[in-house]
């Protein structure tokens, strides 16, 4: 089961489960209502954040990065999981860049300056480094995918999480590097994506 708020990051692990053929059930919790800090909700995970992953032991597993890996090695014959120790470590570069970087220290602060601070000047000065990181973050991963089709070269785990990014940047109506963007547009047209899209929000 995916513990899911439409519109969230935890888009880019429904569309790792669609990509991957894997059966899932969803549970919304909608963080724009807050379910996410629920008692229910926090009684299943104590972080109260999405995604998260209810495995087959039970258990639950929390943050992109690691809910990606895990699926990604549980479907080997995917190859969306390197082999090599290299590879995998460009790989785990990538998933916390866009997310511990692009993600939680640009788009939170330009999409919710209001979770640090009340004053209206200093929201507008966080949105302003919120949109300076993203900015420098996207010219970073462009740099990195140069001319391949996809961030890596061929598609990945990387791939799903700068897909709900650039689905943000796109949202805020941000300038996206044209390889990114040419990127984001053969994401769009995966099948995987097409399935999933009902649930995004």
């Amino acid at each position: 089961m995916l513990f899911h708020s439409p519109g969230s990051c935890s888009n880019g692990i429904l569309f790792l489960l669609h990509e991957l053929g894997v059966e899932h059930v969803v549970q919304i919790v909608d963080v724009r209502k807050r379910e996410q800090i629920s008692p229910h909700y926090l009684d299943q995970n104590p972080k109260g954040k999405v995604p998260a992953l209810l495995l087959p032991d039970g258990s639950v597993l929390t943050e992109f990065q690691a809910i990606a890996l895990w699926l990604g090695s549980f479907h080997p014959e995917r190859k969306l999981w390197p082999d090599t120790s290299l590879e995998q470590a460009r790989m785990m570069e990538m998933l916390d860049f866009i997310v511990g970087t692009i993600h939680m220290r640009g788009f939170v602060f330009l999409k919710v300056p209001g979770k640090f601070h009340s004053d209206p000047d200093v929201q507008k000065a966080l949105r302003i480094h919120g949109r300076e990181q993203i900015d420098k973050g996207l010219a970073v991963l462009s740099q990195v995918m140069g001319d391949a089709d996809y961030l890596l070269g061929s598609f990945s785990l990387a791939d799903a999480a700068l897909f709900y990014i650039l689905n943000w940047a796109f949202s805020e109506k941000l300038s996206v590097p044209q390889n990114l963007a040419d990127c984001h547009a053969r994401l769009w047209a995966r099948t995987s994506i097409v399935a999933s899209h009902p649930l995004w929000g």
